[in-house]
């Protein structure tokens, strides 16, 4: 068997290929009847997405490209090329079997998107490391042999392949290591095969025991890196929920942080005599209708969905009906009864989108309120430091760059009038954001309900039509049939 360096000493001197559609087209075409791949090439358009196996080996390729059409394709032979980077396999999402053995590849990268694989091989490249496969759930076949991974950590990072049975890493640096198997063994429990040789109970049972210790901690951690996903998953589905009903980061003070994150001047004046303790009430007051904005939001969220479900339902209904009864006889009533229920969601689903809006603006004037009685009273302490440092009775020494504030009445009440206008402007935008996004979602509901009671109709006109020329041709028959 050649090694790696020999191969690639081998294509060195060979011309690079580039993947385009006549390789395509040629490689289908000589794939003969399997699959009708033969078949498929003889027609005047190739219809790529049909072809579920694909040989390209011995072509001298350098780049993977151009296979985005073939989104069935579950079988791909690239073995035997000059290809320097796994890419272009994005759409491939149903491939079951990747052979790219016998490449120039050094980094495992570009399979993301291959959840469906089973089979991948890599064998003869010059790959160091294992990783980035994690979005291969189902990988059962793992060939890496005669690459240059020389770490054992590489092993533990395949126990997260809860199917992976087989294993090829022969012709690696790392299988000189002591207690290469036994390793291997014990932190792959569920592998089968090793180096193409079936494991043996007995060994595994020792190697389990001559790891004990190591394994127990290594579940241990694994345990909790799952429950900390597990935890961040039902996190990003609550978000989700929350913005659906447009009032995410509102269960708590992101809003009022967001405020002072770019606020420096008022970062600096909380120090202040008393603004702390100002500062904290007026926190404790924002947080709790950012709360009451929260909690109505979600509650309208799922009289919005109780609506949207009522009317789906209705739809249905009529559908059914018009499926179950006469065509001609039912079509009319349909139709009114379709027209009279999507003006009353579109009436109902306006009248809450609108409630909501008001509620929401009135609950955010709550906060510019605050914010206002907060800027009155900052200005006022401002102020009242400001003549104590002048007369030189402030008993409390500032940092220099809070007393650079008070150099005269112009740069604190410039000063203070700066931080209102950061907070008043991120008040504006969450409002302004939260009503434009329901509002475009109202938009965009009722234009779609709009437009699939357009296609329904012409669907419904299809039909009458299909049964006028069924009839009037059963009319034709019976007066043939009188005729005679």
């Amino acid at each position: 068997m050649l090694s790696s360096g020999k191969m690639n000493r081998i294509y060195d001197s060979v011309e690079p290929r580039v993947m385009d559609d006549d390789i395509l087209k040629l490689a289908v075409g000589e794939q003969g009847p399997q699959e009708e791949a033969g078949q498929l090439a003889k027609q005047e358009d190739i219809l790529f997405k049909d072809v579920l196996s694909l040989q390209l080996d011995f072509q001298n390729i350098l780049r993977i490209d151009n296979l985005w059409q073939f989104e069935n394709l579950q079988k791909l032979q690239l073995d035997n090329n000059i290809i320097e980077r796994i890419e272009g396999l994005e759409n491939l999402t149903q491939l079951v079997w990747l052979d790219l053995s016998f490449n120039n590849i050094k980094v495992i990268e570009g399979l993301d998107t291959l959840v469906n694989l089973e089979d991948l091989s890599l064998f003869n490249n010059r790959i160091s490391k294992i990783d980035s496969l994690d979005a291969l759930v189902k990988l059962q076949v793992l060939s890496l042999g005669n690459n240059q991974i020389d770490n054992m950590l590489n092993i533990i990072y395949l126990r997260q392949f809860k199917c992976l049975r087989t294993l090829s890493l022969s012709g690696n640096p790392i299988t000189q290591t002591e207690a290469y198997k036994m390793f291997i063994y014990a932190h792959l429990p569920d592998l089968v095969y090793l180096d193409f040789r079936r494991i043996d109970d007995h060994m595994k049972e020792l190697a389990e025991m001559k790891y004990q210790y190591s394994i127990d901690e290594l579940k241990h951690q694994e345990h909790l890196r799952q429950a900390q996903l597990e935890e961040e998953q039902a996190w990003r589905v609550k978000l989700e929920e929350y913005k659906m009903a447009f009032v995410e980061h509102l269960n708590g003070s992101f809003l009022f942080d967001s405020m002072y994150a770019e606020d420096v001047e008022g970062s600096k004046l909380s120090c202040l005599p008393i603004v702390s303790k100002l500062l904290e009430v007026y926190k404790d007051k924002f947080v709790i209708i950012c709360l009451n904005i929260f909690d109505y939001g979600l509650k309208q969220q799922e009289k919005r969905k109780l609506e949207l479900n009522t009317f789906n339902e209705c739809v249905q209904e009529a559908i059914q009906e018009n499926q179950e009864q006469g065509k001609l006889r039912i079509a009319r009533f349909e139709e009114m009864h379709l027209l009279e229920a999507i003006n009353m969601f579109e009436r109902n689903i306006t009248d809450m989108v609108d409630m909501f809006i008001e509620n929401v603006q009135s609950l955010m004037a709550q906060c510019r309120d605050l914010e206002n009685h907060h800027h009155e009273k900052l200005l006022e302490i401002s102020i009242s430091t400001l003549e104590k440092i002048i007369k030189g009775e402030l008993d409390e020494e500032l940092p220099d760059d809070v007393r650079a504030l008070f150099a005269d009445k112009d740069t604190i009440v410039n000063a203070v009038g700066a931080s209102h206008d950061i907070h008043l402007l991120k008040i504006d935008n969450r409002e302004d954001e939260l009503v434009t996004r329901i509002n475009s979602w109202c938009t965009h509901l009722v234009d779609k309900i709009h437009k699939d009671e357009v296609m329904r109709n012409r669907k419904r006109v299809k039909e009458i039509s299909q049964y006028i020329d069924h009839m009037q041709s059963e009319l034709d028959n019976l007066e043939c049939g009188d005729m005679d």
